[in-house]
């Protein structure tokens, strides 16, 4: 396969699982009486537990290929992209909207593709650094207009709900941050072992630290009826499924495939999919503010993908 269609496929992974992503930002819509804790848990535990199954049949011959180090490297990437950053997602979502949601997602393939300026081997910062500005532009056109229209818990947020809101956006950012950087850097490492099958590990790992939840977030379900734990279920496996196994999966393809730097601009499309599915569920139309951002935000993929494309040759001057 060549260096182009290599790419193309990294790219297509990469707006695959932003789509799949995107969902995420609608469980606490789905199940708005299930805390923090209890979706953290039960998204981890339905993802740990069709991760064993899956990974099953094949264990026998990715068990040697796991040493040690790489199941701390398991632990602490399940943590940082999973656990810690899914529990982000749902307090900011409840305490700020829409505006930590978009503020949450769009500012990590900025930070992403930045610290991947430091790996060798890309392309200069004069053919990255562009595109990664016009994203950042985009971020702050949505995060403005979220900011200035959005809303947070039932009656408005107060001032501290809000500001613990961005806070646990930026904690998410950070952490979604370290988790992607790592990632990728550990699927450069074992290419003896699938993505798919890095997806499931990361997924077996994810489910046992999620059992540790299961207690104190059970205790937050006082009062449930039969029918609030069925719908929490179905939020749970369906997020499992789709964000957890397929997301992730097609995910650790396009690291495989993509450098770091235009790894994170792939990050923009979980933007652009969690503002679609938004407009769906709030039953409007973007802002045009949000259609110029959103535009710019695939023009500026589109462009990084052009960037780390060979270089023009100049033409030698005729004698």
């Amino acid at each position: 396969m060549t260096a182009s269609s290599d790419r193309l496929w990294g790219v297509a992974s990469g707006l695959g699982a932003g789509a799949m992503w995107g969902l995420v930002f609608l469980a606490p819509k789905f199940a708005p009486e299930a805390s923090p804790l209890l979706l953290t848990a039960g998204r981890y535990l339905a993802y740990g537990l069709i991760a064993v199954v899956l990974i099953a049949p094949r264990w026998r011959r990715l068990a040697p290929l796991i040493e040690a180090g790489t199941w701390r490297a398991l632990v602490w990437l399940s943590l940082a992209g999973n656990l810690v950053y899914f529990a982000f997602v749902v307090v900011a979502v409840h305490l700020a909207g829409v505006a930590a949601s978009a503020l949450i997602v769009g500012m990590v393939p900025v930070v992403v593709a930045l610290w991947g300026l430091k790996d060798g081997g890309g392309p200069p910062a004069s053919r990255t650094a562009p595109p990664i500005v016009l994203a950042a532009v985009a971020v702050g056109l949505i995060g403005w207009r979220a900011l200035s229209h959005g809303h947070g818990v039932s009656g408005g947020p107060t001032g501290i709900q809000t500001l613990i809101g961005l806070g646990c956006a930026l904690g998410a950012l950070i952490s979604w941050t370290v988790y992607a950087v790592g990632n990728s850097r550990w699927m450069a490492r074992l290419t003896q072992v699938s993505p798919h099958d890095w997806s499931l590990l990361t997924g077996v790992v994810t489910g046992g630290l999620a059992l540790l939840l299961a207690v104190p977030a059970a205790l937050t379900t006082q009062g449930w009826t039969g029918g609030a734990w069925l719908k929490l279920a179905g939020v749970c496996l369906g997020v499992a499924l789709f964000a957890s196994i397929i997301g992730n999966a097609l995910w650790n393809q396009a690291s495989r495939r993509l450098p770091l730097t235009m790894l994170g601009q792939m990050i923009v499309f979980e933007t652009v999919f969690a503002f679609v599915y938004g407009y769906i569920w709030e039953g409007r139309g973007p802002a045009v503010i949000e259609i110029l951002a959103i535009l710019m935000m695939i023009v500026s993929v589109i462009w990084c993908v052009r960037a780390h494309g060979p270089a023009p040759i100049a033409e030698e001057p005729l004698h």
